[in-house]
């Protein structure tokens, strides 16, 4: 009877395994380019380093050239976000201020969050949304800085990515972008 019992055993665990597997396989094959990746600062294939065009006669339309689908656009010059959904309309836009270390143009992809954590600069803040780390292993991400509606301008002294907004620009961005969203980094 035990050699019954050990080849049934043996069975069973070879088809867990192989089972574990297939799973892992099949969870890695559907990752987004770069989801996951330690560090993914480097502009994507093809990225353009140039501005993306905009509408002179409407500011804060969303810029030509930023994409497709449902993402987050940042353009680092102009210090602000859209919110764009699969239909590629923008459901939010709203201003920024950006920590002391920009990250390069190109696509990303929502690697985590946290709802509430201290930021490089010391402050309580919440709703954290992450998409990239630089080489040296700064996070770089949106937040809002707890018990105030005011961003302040970043400590020039602290090297910090925390791109801050409002509350309730961080409370409709936490809804938003949830992990392996694109976040666009435009000029």
């Amino acid at each position: 009877m035990s050699g019954t019992s050990s080849g049934i055993v043996a069975g069973l665990t070879a088809a867990a395994v192989g089972a574990v597997g297939l799973l892992a396989y099949q969870a890695s094959a559907t990752v987004p380019p770069g989801l996951g990746s330690r560090s993914t600062s480097s502009p994507a294939p093809g990225a353009e380093a140039t501005k993306a065009r905009r509408d002179q006669r409407h500011p804060t339309a969303l810029p030509n050239n930023s994409g497709t689908g449902e993402r987050v656009v940042y353009s680092v010059d102009d210090d602000r976000v859209w919110l764009v959904n699969e239909s590629n309309r923008v459901e939010r836009t709203f201003t920024v201020r950006p920590g002391t270390i920009d990250p390069p143009v190109g696509a990303y992809w929502v690697t985590s969050r946290s709802k509430a954590v201290t930021g490089t600069d010391g402050l309580p803040i919440e709703h954290v949304v992450r998409f990239t780390t630089t080489k040296d292993g700064s996070a770089i991400g949106f937040s809002a800085v707890t018990g105030t509606t005011m961003i302040e301008p970043p400590d020039p002294t602290v090297k910090t990515g925390g791109i801050r907004e409002t509350r309730p620009d961080g409370d409709a961005m936490w809804m938003f972008a949830t992990i392996g969203v694109k976040v666009m980094v435009i000029r």
